[in-house]
C-alpha cells in the first residue's frame, strides 16, 4: 500500500472531512514511554549495551549497532539464537574463521568493507563489497572473513544459530577476543 496524499480537500466542499489513511502512526499518537514494564526499550542513543537475554527484548539494532564500541559485545543469548554487536576499526578485519556448526548472518549499519568465504581457510574464492544496508549469510563450516576497507568504523551485527559466544561476552579489541579463543 501506498500512502496517497488526500487530494480532495480543497477541491470539493462534501470532501473536506474525508477520512485519511494512515499507514504508520496517526498524527497525535506518540511514542510507547519507557515504563517499568518496557525497561529494554531505548529512549535515547546511551542505552545500555549488554546482554539481555534470554528475557523478551526490544531494540533499535540500527541505533545499538551504532553506538558499539567495541569489537565485539553479546546483545542477546538465548538457547538457540545470540545477537552480537561489532565494531571493526579501519583497516582492520575480523579475522578468517569457522564456525562448524554454527551459521551466521551479519548486517552491515555504517561503513564499507569487503567479505570473502571459501571452503578452506587458504582459498577464500567467494567475495564481494559490502557497505550500509549489505546482509551476509555465512553457512556453518564455511571459512569467512570481514575486512573494513571504508575511512569510518565498520559497524555491523551478527546473529548465530545457535550461540557462538558465552553469555555476556564482551571483547573491546580485537586482540581481546583472539586472547579468549
Amino acid at each position: 500500500m501506498y500512502y496517497v496524499p488526500n487530494t480532495y480537500q480543497h477541491q470539493n466542499p462534501y470532501y473536506i472531512h474525508a477520512p485519511m489513511l494512515y499507514y504508520e502512526a496517526p498524527p497525535g499518537y506518540w511514542a510507547m514511554p519507557a515504563m517499568p514494564g518496557n525497561a529494554n526499550l531505548p529512549v535515547d542513543k546511551g542505552m545500555m549495551l549488554k546482554d539481555y537475554g534470554p528475557n523478551p527484548f526490544v531494540v533499535n539494532i540500527n541505533q545499538a549497532s551504532k553506538q558499539n564500541n567495541t569489537f565485539r559485545t553479546a546483545l542477546w543469548t538465548g538457547k538457540h539464537l545470540q545477537v552480537t554487536l561489532m565494531s571493526i576499526k579501519v583497516g582492520e578485519d575480523i579475522g578468517v574463521e569457522i564456525h562448524p556448526t554454527v551459521d551466521q548472518f551479519l548486517r552491515i549499519e555504517q561503513g564499507q568493507g569487503i567479505v570473502q568465504m571459501g571452503n578452506t581457510k587458504d582459498n577464500l574464492s567467494f567475495q564481494r563489497n559490502i557497505h550500509d544496508d549489505s546482509a551476509i549469510m555465512v553457512p556453518a563450516g564455511t571459512w569467512h572473513n570481514v575486512i573494513n576497507t571504508g575511512n569510518i568504523p565498520l559497524k555491523l551485527y551478527s546473529i548465530y544459530a545457535p550461540p557462538n559466544h558465552p553469555f555476556g561476552t564482551v571483547h573491546v579489541t580485537k586482540e581481546d577476543a583472539m586472547a579468549e579463543e
